[in-house]
């Protein structure tokens, strides 16, 4: 499946943010620097727990203050948020073709979505060591993805090399 053919129409979610949500989000984005945004993020994360831009909002802090366990975290919330949205299986090992042309039915939007946070938690795994499973997922995308549009490719190369070089250490200690 090709990842970049499609019409975007808006790259962005337009599903309503209620006013004190929005508050929060803005309230994060000025504190970011003090150090307070976390309280704003969890505040908006608790009255609208599956709206995209408030997990976008909680991913990308996580992310940038170096919580990859906290960041991976929110992407498998993304995940299994947007595969209920896209009737996908909760299980993402689970989806192939025939699901994903299901979901792009329903928004090509979201389902980039949904590949891009499974990519994203894959990126988390290799950066966390968890190298197995970060091979799995990028794997997946790479299956879904046959042209390589979202770029897991490289990420699966990278993950698989490690992985190489930490067993041919290993066999090399042991000897």
């Amino acid at each position: 499946m090709d990842m970049q053919d499609f019409e975007a129409g808006d790259l962005y979610f337009d599903e309503p943010l209620s006013g004190e949500v929005q508050q929060c989000l803005a309230s994060a984005a000025e504190q970011y620097t003090e150090g307070a945004a976390e309280r704003s993020l969890m505040r908006a994360y608790f009255l609208e727990p599956e709206h995209p831009v408030v997990l976008v909002a909680l991913y990308r802090y996580f992310y940038y203050q170096h919580r990859l366990e906290e960041a991976l975290m929110v992407a498998e919330r993304v995940i299994g948020v947007f595969a209920r949205r896209l009737k996908l299986p909760e299980n993402w090992r689970e989806i192939n073709e025939m699901c994903i042309g299901g979901g792009v039915m329903i928004s090509m939007v979201l389902i980039r979505f949904y590949l891009l946070a499974l990519k994203a938690a894959g990126y988390l795994e290799l950066r966390l060591g968890y190298y197995d499973s970060a091979i799995e997922r990028l794997g997946k995308v790479a299956e879904i993805d046959s042209r390589d549009r979202l770029g897991a490719r490289s990420l699966l190369n990278i993950a698989r090399d490690v992985l190489g070089e930490r067993m041919q250490q290993s066999r090399l200690g042991a000897i």
